[in-house]
Formats: structure tokens, sequence, C-alpha cells
């Protein structure tokens, strides 16, 4: 066994670099947060390919002089702490001082400064943590370090790098973060020569947002400011409105001391008070910001501070349950009260895109007809679709891909709690789960529109506009073409912004946003090989289902009777695609065993 010995600084470095510096954001996030400890108003964030090859930071702030940017390369030298005692109140960003050495122990590392008492600034250039030269610079007041081939001296760590666009991906949502959290400190984020998204210095929180996640974003919040009166806890930002949702948790952002934070206990109390409010398994936005003592949070948990530790979880997660569940509370009070002194709005309507359609008068558009088609067609069906071949083709049982089964001739006994359906057959009694059924025939027919490229669409008189931020912008322009060849129409319209125009049969107009943002989501979250990578569009199909049958829709026996038939001509009609049983069936012979008719 080799003698012990003291590692040399430089493999120390290298070590906590593999610990603090995981991939290229989290070099953005240590200099971002060392630009706000120095108090800048300004922040520019640069960088290309990722990140894996360069990146640059620049701000404003009070600067350096020349001792003090050299040590700030040494381990463990920081301006945050003295002692011990000073880690249970920390109120700084960065404090460990392992940020910087660390980086340039990994790197092509340049670092210029200037204090508002020096009449030129200082460079220090590093390699690989071997210091190469210093020098006098000119530059104005503030911090810019430059990063340049990271991991190149640890090639093991790089290799573990995601794609570019991921690497990107990461920059830029923490970039958003920052941005969300100091709305009064102007950012500027710019992506191999593209300015990602810029914002000037913010008085108001929803202006922030607006600039960064889009208008209709903001426009879905409603303001949270509750304080704990014992403990001093307050909670402040922005929450969703009742019933507004994403199918992520990316836009769930909760901020300790205007530190972006990963924490359960935020996490789940938010969720808790949405309960009843939202869809199961969707998650509400909200960018919300707890004020607490220092010494209530432990901010040193984890190596990259991505975590946090409350002293008292419980007392949080109430807090911010009863904050929220306020908010939402005084939302729903002052909308019953506008809905009794202002007339609803009436809703968008849809035309023809072909001239020999009739147009339809206004009072045949309403959601339910007095003939209602088919349970799988419920929702989408009463558009008017293109031509009256396709609208003859929605009142009647939608086909699935398998057409030759034949049918068991069930018939309809009777309903039950409009959601399950009791049928005869020569072989017994099935109890048909209404939902699931419709789930099941809607799924392998839509997913037969995608495979054949034929899917009936509807024109809408007014286009419905969808605004997006950058990278979901991008990803939706990525995949565009391909939408308009199956049943959309979507038009872009100005930067980052969209206009629904045109949308398949089996998709209500109040569904068409919420649709699209949830297949951006699973696009940018997939591993899909491309657009037209098959299990594409089996993902939009489960997605599609979001819109089949629900109890509050009051089927009537000859829809359900339908919906039977279309539901044994599918491929696989045992089942929902989520998996769940569409019918149970009880065989004649075990009813009377089990009610002792058995002839011997």
């Amino acid at each position: 066994m080799s003698a012990i010995r003291i590692l040399p600084d430089r493999v120390a470095n290298q070590i906590a670099a593999g610990e603090v510096i995981e991939r290229p954001v989290a070099v953005v996030k240590e200099l971002v947060e060392n630009s706000l400890d120095a108090g800048a108003t300004s922040i520019e964030i640069e960088f290309r390919n990722g990140g894996k090859s360069y990146i640059r930071i620049a701000d404003n702030g009070k600067g350096m002089d020349e001792d003090e940017a050299l040590l700030s390369l040494e381990r463990h030298a920081t301006s945050k702490i003295r002692e011990t005692a000073d880690l249970n109140e920390i109120a700084s960003f960065g404090f460990r001082g392992e940020a910087l050495p660390s980086i340039a122990s990994v790197s092509r590392f340049t670092l210029r400064t200037r204090t508002e008492a020096c009449a030129h600034g200082t460079e220090i250039n590093i390699n690989g943590g071997k210091l190469l030269n210093r020098k006098e610079c000119g530059m104005p007041i503030g911090t810019m370090i430059e990063v340049a081939q990271l991991f190149n001296a640890v090639p093991a760590r790089r290799k573990f790098l995601k794609t570019d666009p991921t690497e990107t991906a990461h920059i830029t949502y923490t970039s958003r973060l920052f941005a969300v959290a100091h709305p009064k400190v102007a950012f500027r984020v710019i992506d191999s020569g593209r300015v990602v998204f810029q914002s000037p210095a913010c008085s108001d929180l929803r202006d922030r947002i607006s600039e960064i996640w889009g208008r209709q974003l903001a426009d879905d919040l409603i303001p949270v400011d509750w304080t704990h009166p014992q403990k001093g806890f307050r909670l402040t930002g922005l929450t969703a409105k009742p019933g507004v949702g994403r199918s992520t948790r990316r836009e769930v952002v909760t901020l300790v001391n205007c530190r972006p934070v990963d924490s359960r206990t935020l996490g789940f109390a938010v969720l808790d008070a949405y309960h009843g409010r939202i869809q199961k398994g969707r998650y509400p936005p909200a960018f919300l910001f707890l004020e607490i003592d220092p010494s209530e949070v432990d901010v040193n948990v984890h190596p990259a501070k991505r975590e946090v530790r409350f002293r008292d979880d419980g007392s949080i997660r109430r807090f911010v349950i009863e904050a929220i569940s306020e908010a939402l509370n005084g939302s729903e009070a002052a909308k019953a009260a506008s809905s009794q002194t202002t007339p609803a709005p009436s809703k968008r309507t849809t035309t023809s895109k072909a001239p020999e359609s009739p147009k339809p008068t206004p009072e045949k558009l309403p959601n339910r007809p007095s003939n209602p088609p088919p349970a799988s067609l419920l929702k989408p069906s009463l558009a008017v679709v293109d031509t009256p071949q396709k609208a003859a083709a929605t009142e009647r049982p939608p086909v699935a891909a398998s057409q030759q089964k034949p049918s068991s001739q069930w018939k309809l006994l009777n309903l039950m709690r409009q959601r399950y359906a009791l049928f005869e057959s020569s072989k017994g009694l099935i109890i048909l789960h209404i939902r699931h059924a419709d789930q099941r025939v809607r799924f392998e027919r839509i997913k037969a529109q995608f495979q054949v490229g034929s899917v009936p669409s509807q024109q809408l008189l007014i286009p419905e506009p969808l605004e997006l931020e950058p990278l979901a912008a991008a990803a939706l322009l990525q995949s565009l073409k391909l939408l308009n060849q199956q049943g959309f129409q979507i038009e872009e319209f100005g930067r980052n912004f969209f206009r629904i125009e045109t949308v398949p049969t089996w998709l209500t107009i109040e569904q068409a946003e919420p649709f699209l943002r949830d297949f951006i989501d699973m696009l940018r979250q997939s591993r899909f090989s491309s657009g037209k990578d098959p299990m594409v569009w089996d993902a939009i199909a489960r997605l599609a289902v979001n819109g089949s049958y629900q109890k509050d829709d009051h089927i009537n026996e000859l829809t359900v009777q339908e919906l039977a038939e279309a539901l044994l001509r599918c491929e696989t009609p045992h089942t929902s695609p989520f998996g769940k049983p569409t019918f149970t069936e009880t065989s004649w012979r075990d009813l009377d065993l089990k009610l002792g008719d058995v002839q011997s």
C-alpha cells in the first residue's frame, strides 16, 4: 500500500470541482451568485455549445483589487463568513470559497476585475489550475470571468456531459430562475451569439415573469402575501389561479430568501394547497418567495447548494398551505362576485374550411346538442368539420385500427351512476367502465389517424393566441411542420408568439393550448429520435385522451351502446391506454354457482 500523503492543491481543487461543478450550468450558477453578492445591478451571461466550450459572466458589481483577485483563487478564501457560528445565519449566496479555484482547475480561466478605487483593472489567466500570468487591464467597474474548454483537463468528467441542447436548456432555465429571483437586476443571456432573453430591471414580479415566460402565464397568476404572526415567516409572489395547471414541475419555482431551491417541503405544500382545485397529475405554476430568519434554514446541506433544510418542516409546510389557500379562496370569492354582476363572455366558435359546408347559426354551437354523438366524440365532435363527408364520419362510432373483429352483441341493460354500464351477452353479464372504454376508443382512433396522416380538422373563427418562453418556442418550431400535417394549423406570429388557426376535430378549442403546452413539455423531456418516431404519436394519443368522457357529460343509452360496439373493434379492448380495465365480465355459469342454481 502506498504511503499516505497530502494531495497537491491542484489535484485537491479538481476533486472539489467534481462536487461543486457537475456540469456547465454549475459554473453559471456559482459565478452569478458571486455577481449578486457583489451588488451587481446588471449581469450578462454568454455561452457556446451548452457551456462546454465557452462561458462568460460579466457584472457591474463592486469588483476586486489585485490582492483580492489573487486571494479569491485560493481554496476556502471567502469574505462571507469568519467563524463557525456564521454558518448558522448565512445571508449571502456564495460563502464557501470553493467555486473560483474549482472552476479554474478544470478549464482555461480568465478573470478581469476592477474596483471604483482603482484606475485600472486586474487580469489573471489560469489553465487547468496553473497560473499563467497576471497583468493590468482596462475595464469598467465590475468583474468579468471567462471559462473556456471546461473539463478538458478532466476528460472522464467531460464524457458524462449531455448533448449541447440539453446543457443549453439547463443554463437557460437556471438563468431564468435568477432573473425571477432578482427582478431589480437586469439580465441578458446570449447563446452562441443569439440573445435568448434580456430583461431590464423590473419593479414588479409579474412584469419579469411576463418577459421570460410570456404574458399568458403571467395573466394566469394571482398574488400571494401572507405573514406568520408569531414566527415572522412571510410568503410573497404569484401563484396559479384555480384550475390552471401544467404537465411538469418546471414552473413551480420556490425561493428561500431569494435563493432558488429544490425543497420537498415547499413543493408538496404547494401541491397540497391545490388539492381539489387542479386536475390530478397537473402542477400549478407558482413563483413563491419565502422570507425566513437565516437561522431557521440550513443552506449548506448540498455541495451545489441546490437543497435546503428547515429547522421546523411542519411549521413551514402548514404556513405555505395556509398562505396559498387564502390567496385561492380570495380569488374564488372575487370570481363568484364578478360572475353575479357581469355576464359570462361567449365561447369562441369554429367555422368550416370548405365553402360548400353550411355555416351553423350561433344557437347550434353549444357543447352538447340535443342528440349527442357517441361517447368517444362527446367533447371534440361538436365543432364544425371540413366537409359534409367528414361531418358524417364524426357522427358515427369511431372505428379503431382493426375492424374485422366481430361484435359480441352486448345488450345494454342499465346505466349506473353515469360511470358504469351493465350489459347482457350470450355468455353472461358485463360491467363497462365508460371513461376507460372511451379512452381506449379515442386512443386507437387518434393514433390510427396519425399513422395514415389523415386527421379531420376544424378551423377557428378567431385564432387562439399562444405565447411561449424561448426554449418552448424553439421546441414547437422544430415540430411545427409535423403538427401542421396532423390536423393543426399553427402559424408563427412574432418572437415566441404563435396563433392556433386550426385544430383536429378530436380536440376542443379550450383544450388546444393546454394540449400543445403538454406536447412541448413531452418533447423536451423525451429521448425520441425525431418527430417522426412512432413513439411520439403514441405519446400524443395518450395526451389526447384527456378529453374523453367525464361522468358530468350525462351520456345516454344509445351512445353507450355505440361505445361498446366501438370498443370491441379495438386492437386492445380490455384496457385503457393507461392499463386500467375497460370492463369486467361474469359468466352465467359463475352466477349460477354463486346463487346455488346449478342443475345436477
